[in-house]
């Protein structure tokens, strides 16, 4: 009997293999039978030799595909704004609908994940005719400014804003309301200076969300709670490879152990200097900051442009 594809995409650049590759391992733990994963890495250029390592987790079952999306992304570079850390590739996802025609629906994940159950139990969850599945932003929930922000400046409240960095995507929906175009036209209409692929999704999507329980994107935030864990996000800069004290830390390490990527890993944390942390905390604070300064701001997306499309 045929088994069920769920199709995983990830967007990674070199310097993210060894995170992508505990993403990975704990993918590859929590897998079964019943299910044939096809993991789509989205990158841009030749393949690395850590690249190819990650390649080389393949499994029965468990299938890993290199996409190189680098002259396809360059189509829309023009209004690709990019903040701090951020590269380009917040942007790969945006290419899935079109690049991937064989799919109707894909879950997206960044590599900063660890997953504590089997995957295909999100993915076959039914959204209906909701454009994506999302969880509600727990880092724009616990700070005042952040849902300030979302209510101020973007028209949605803090908890009808989703984090994208685990989403399910309704290709249908995607491929039906031209979203590659429509995702062009509002990233080109406000300069996003917040999250702005995020940002640009949930305006699309306001209101075709279908929203998962927390415990599906669980980010070291806002202290532990009974929320069942079933994935946890490292977002923003709570990273166990820089800093001790991370909640949930524990459970990352247990998935760097088993990679090869692990001295590695050791040695990003052993090199995180203290201008560094000085950086993440001055990065943090303008953030804030600028979440606020937006919110106020009389030229804001829902003030001067609104929700024209």
């Amino acid at each position: 009997m045929r088994k069920t594809i769920i199709p995983v995409f990830y967007a990674a650049d070199d310097n993210y293999m060894p995170y992508l590759a505990v993403a990975l391992t704990s993918l590859k733990d929590h897998k079964t039978d019943g299910y044939e994963y096809n993991i789509h890495v989205l990158y841009s250029g030749e393949l690395s030799e850590n690249a190819k390592k990650v390649k080389a987790m393949e499994e029965e079952n468990f299938h890993v595909y290199f996409e190189d999306i680098g002259e396809k992304i360059s189509r829309i570079s023009d209004c690709m704004h990019c903040r701090d850390y951020y590269t380009s590739a917040i942007y790969y996802r945006l290419l899935i609908p079109e690049l991937f025609p064989q799919y109707d629906k894909v879950l997206y994940m960044d590599c900063d994940t660890v997953t504590m159950t089997d995957i295909a139990q999100l993915y076959t969850i039914d959204i209906g005719d909701n454009y994506i599945g999302a969880v509600a932003d727990q880092a724009v929930a616990v700070v005042k400014e952040f849902r300030e922000y979302t209510k101020n400046a973007l028209g949605i409240m803090y908890d009808r804003y989703f984090n994208s960095g685990v989403i399910v995507m309704n290709l249908v929906k995607f491929r039906e309301i031209g979203f590659y175009d429509k995702f062009g036209a509002v990233l080109r209409s406000y300069d996003f200076i917040i999250a702005p692929d995020q940002d640009c999704l949930n305006l699309i999507c306001k209101d075709k969300v279908y929203f998962y329980e927390a415990g599906w994107n669980k980010m070291p935030i806002g202290g532990n709670d009974d929320t069942p864990l079933k994935l946890i996000h490292y977002n923003l800069s709570m990273k166990p490879w820089h800093y001790d004290g991370i909640l949930y830390e524990e459970i990352f390490w247990s998935y760097a152990a088993k990679t090869e990527f692990i001295s590695v890993i050791r040695k990003a944390k052993e090199d995180f200097t203290p201008e560094m942390k000085k950086r993440d905390d001055e990065g943090s604070a303008k953030l804030v900051a600028l979440a606020q300064a937006e919110a106020d701001n009389p030229n804001n997306f829902i003030r001067s442009v609104g929700m024209k499309f």
